[in-house]
């Protein structure tokens, strides 16, 4: 892809290199998800993968609304998340079942804050762009990350008190 020549462009980067991380974190929550222990774990990161779908598809209409190729591009940081969150909830984990849950959540954290730095500058230029409507949308987007977090931290909380 060549080198971004405006702000729009940088715009439409941004949205399809989260479009990628989403895929990616949809993938490997789903991998996480097979792996826990705890049911309250399992069920929330199910929810999360429909969060992370609904959310792929606000970014695909914002690309489609702006213009650009309706296509992701490849996200390396997501690619590294995935792969530090593949060894260790599997390859390194814990065979303790409480304590294994304890680091798939703060792998899944990892990733959902990730999303929340790409989504919160896309939300930045969709603002310096006039693009209030598109601005609006990734910032509820970022709020629903933060609620889906702050539940993976309270989780964690209990998870780590039994792990003890």
């Amino acid at each position: 892809m060549p080198a971004p020549s405006s702000l729009q462009d940088l715009y439409l980067e941004e949205l399809k290199d989260n479009w990628s991380a989403n895929d990616q974190m949809v993938h490997i929550v789903h991998e996480l998800t097979s792996k826990t222990s705890d049911s309250k774990l399992k069920q929330m990161l199910q929810n999360s993968i429909e969060g992370i779908n609904k959310h792929t598809e606000i970014i695909k209409n914002l690309i489609q609304q702006a213009g650009g190729q309706v296509e992701p591009e490849h996200c390396k940081g997501m690619e590294g998340l995935v792969k530090e969150a593949r060894k260790h909830a599997s390859e390194e984990a814990p065979q303790d079942g409480k304590l294994r849950d304890v680091v798939i959540i703060a792998q899944y954290q990892r990733m959902a804050h990730y999303g929340v730095a790409g989504l919160g500058t896309a939300a930045a230029y969709a603002k310096a762009l006039g693009k209030s409507d598109d601005e609006n949308k990734l910032k509820q987007t970022v709020a629903e990350i933060y609620k889906a977090d702050e539940a993976a931290s309270q989780l964690a909380e209990s998870l780590q008190r039994a792990a003890a």
